[in-house]
């Protein structure tokens, strides 16, 4: 049941210091992340050449989903983003839930991300274990988050602009080779891998649906964009950019990329070991380019651990504030930065770094499962909350007043909950991911326990607390 109209939504104490350039580029640093330069493997030994079809599916279903979100941030620009939307229009429970899913799959999202950066490192270093350079990246990121909110800005905008230089001169670089021969002896490439090796569709029709899985894992942070309204200098302008660039980036980045990928190098030979940007280049044999693109892998999980700090921070901070988490995570610094919050997220990243040292075979693929039902969590909930905001809106006779509408509504909802549906089964169906399915379900038992204790012992929202010089690590 919805909550009703809220006369107002939190009040938050944070510092509107991110510039329009930071938002495009936080925009664009969401949907570039590891499950593009690592996990596409995976997705293409799943459904081999076939899998662009599956990112032009799921590039449109998430479409719709940063529709909804934009418009609902737009008139409602909070920091909680899709936690205070599910909050305020579908339920308690569901904003308690998705802002809670923040916790266990922040630890899931930083052990597949951090494990994904030792793999990369060892390119170099083979004898490196893999928790290592994901214990020093998450030191560097939290210094740089608590500095402050345009400090996180500033180190996204040149993470993003690094990764989508690269992916840009990769694409122009390959269809170069395929067309023109460029670094191929002259000879080109052509399309022939596309259907030489067992055809488009090497495992069928099913194959390319369940390559879904990862290829949703590969557009997960794309959500987080809405969390970034709650700093935004000029939401009214910022956000719908971005939004509607959302689009097309997800079809230059990814489908551009895959598409170059599978057509440079028989899909066969892409094993999911290491990222397939760099076995590319290596094979072809141009290693200086294969040494700078796994600098450039690297950088990209640099810049999904340094977002994973600045936006799940910000969910525990409004969290705290619809009274769903302890109050002593909604207060912030002189400088207007919820510090005990981000240290809540160190801490938990360094449990992630844990679990790389003592399970490093199993984390990527486990723990990127995981990460996909949550992401499953928040985009149901976007549709859900929105078709709910959209509902209330004509109600109050307040529907043509909205500065930013979703377009098709409300069927771009209703195929946004049919990808999320199709993206659960393939989960259950696959039995290297099953297994997410247990802990997720164990996780949401023990997030509606935790619900029913907190609301019966009268967790109410709570008023913003006033900054403090407080900069110490949650003690």
């Amino acid at each position: 049941m919805a909550s009703g109209t809220p006369e107002v939504y939190e009040k938050e104490n944070l510092r509107r210091d991110l510039k329009s350039r930071h938002i495009q580029m936080i925009a664009i640093g969401g949907t570039i992340g590891t499950g593009l330069f690592y996990g596409s493997g995976w997705a293409v030994a799943t459904a081999g050449p076939a899998v662009v079809l599956a990112y032009v599916v799921a590039a449109v279903a998430i479409y719709f989903v940063m529709r909804a979100l934009g418009e609902m941030s737009v008139e409602e620009p909070v920091s909680g983003a899709y936690v205070s939307y599910a909050n305020r229009y579908i339920h308690r429970f569901a904003g308690f839930l998705n802002g809670w899913n923040a916790f266990v799959f922040l630890l899931a999202t930083s052990a597949a991300e951090l494990n994904s950066l030792g793999r990369f490192a060892q390119y170099w270093f083979p004898g490196l274990p893999i928790w290592v350079p994901g214990a020093v990246a998450v030191l560097v990121m939290y210094a740089v988050n608590v500095v402050g909110v345009n400090f996180y800005g500033e180190s996204e905008f040149w993470f993003a602009m690094i990764k989508v230089v690269a992916i840009v001169a990769m694409i122009l670089f390959g269809l170069a080779m395929v067309f023109l021969g460029v670094g191929h002896d002259g000879r080109p490439i052509g399309l022939g891998n596309l259907t030489e090796h067992g055809g488009f569709f090497p495992h069928g029709l099913s194959g390319t649906v369940l390559a879904l899985v990862m290829v949703a894992f590969s557009f997960g942070g794309v959500e987080t964009l809405g969390l970034a309204a709650g700093e935004a200098k000029d939401v009214t302008r910022t956000m719908p950019k971005a939004v509607n660039a959302t689009f097309w980036r997800l079809m230059i980045f990814y489908v551009g990329a895959v598409t170059v990928l599978v057509t440079l190098f028989p899909w066969t030979q892409l094993t999911g070991e290491g990222s397939p940007f760099v076995t590319v280049f290596a094979e072809i044999g141009i290693p200086a380019a294969a040494t700078v693109m796994n600098l450039v892998v690297i950088t990209a999980v640099l810049s999904a651990v340094n977002a994973s700090v600045y936006t799940n921070s910000r969910t525990f901070y409004n969290l705290a504030l619809q009274g769903n988490a302890p109050a002593v995570l909604g207060t912030v610094n002189h400088r207007n930065v919820p510090t005990r919050a981000i240290s809540l997220v160190f801490a938990t990243m360094f449990g992630s770094v844990l679990l790389n040292f003592l399970i490093p075979d199993q984390v990527f693929e486990i723990f990127s499962s995981v990460t996909v039902f949550g992401l499953l969590c928040a985009w149901s909930s976007i549709a859900v909350s929105h078709l709910r905001f959209r509902r209330i809106k004509r109600r109050d006779g307040q529907e043509d007043r909205i500065r930013y509408k979703m377009p098709f509504h409300p069927y771009g909802d209703y195929l946004a909950l049919v990808f999320v549906s199709t993206v659960l089964v393939c989960i259950a169906v696959l039995p290297e991911t099953r297994t997410s399915l247990y802990v997720s379900g164990g996780w949401v038992l023990v997030v509606f326990l935790a619900y029913k204790v907190h609301t019966r012992a009268g967790g109410r929202p709570a008023e913003p607390a006033p900054a403090t010089t407080e900069t110490a690590p949650l003690g």
